[in-house]
């Protein structure tokens, strides 16, 4: 585990453990911003759900309404009119058996990876690098779609994958501490919301157990849910 800084240490010995309301965890969070770059806010929803049981998996994906506050690297398998359409949307690399090439070499220098329907079988062998860094292009996260255009245009506004980890804990980024505090609450209450959506119909009890917001170098923040 890397050394906390004593800056790290410091604002730790601060914090409230006590969970907050929304507006006043952001408030709080933002207090903590003092480095010379402009933090990622990440985003972490603990789960009640059986992680062991494949019906219980949470994942999907939400463009929020205020971005991320970065710019993402998508690229897309497409050929044809497919492959234009997601040129003229802003996709930063195209292409057929030369991308699957490359990604089997190792480059993964992507935030995002779509594909035609039709590319599936070129993409298919390339789980074993793509799976573990959470960039395989699926239908139930959207990212294997014949719209490939909108979707281009979706992941460049800010859209964010999210799926649950083996201790069912589901974590995205949902903005920069640069952002005002209105749009931070707006992109944290909107990922909540969409999660609340996704609940399993076989999870029994509370699905939504513990909410954490936090910054790049700051200690976490607990919500209210």
């Amino acid at each position: 585990m890397a050394k906390q800084s004593k800056r790290y240490r410091a604002l730790a010995s601060k914090r409230k453990e006590d969970a907050l309301p929304l507006a006043e965890a952001v408030k709080i969070l933002k207090s903590y911003d003092g480095t010379k770059f402009d933090q990622s806010v990440e985003i972490a929803v603990r789960l009640g759900i059986d992680n062991t049981q494949a019906e219980q998996v949470v994942r999907g994906s939400i463009v929020l309404p205020h971005g991320i506050g970065k710019q993402q690297r998508v690229v897309v398998f497409a050929k044809g009119a497919k492959a234009d359409e997601a040129k003229a949307a802003g996709a930063d690399v195209v292409g057929e058996e030369d991308l699957a090439e490359k990604i089997k070499g190792g480059w993964t220098e992507f935030d995002a990876c779509i594909a035609a329907p039709d590319m599936m079988k070129l993409v298919g062998p390339l789980g074993k690098v793509l799976g573990p860094r959470g960039l395989m292009p699926s239908p139930r996260a959207g990212t294997v779609t014949p719209d490939v255009g909108k979707t281009v245009s979706e992941y460049k506004a800010g859209k964010v994958e999210f799926r649950n980890d083996k201790a069912g804990i589901v974590q995205a980024v949902v903005g920069k501490m640069s952002f005002d505090s209105p749009k931070l609450i707006e992109n944290i209450q909107a990922f909540i919301d969409k999660v609340s959506t996704l609940k399993p119909g076989s999870v029994k009890g509370a699905f939504i157990k513990g909410v954490h917001i936090s910054a790049t170098m700051s200690p976490s923040v607990r919500l209210a849910v």
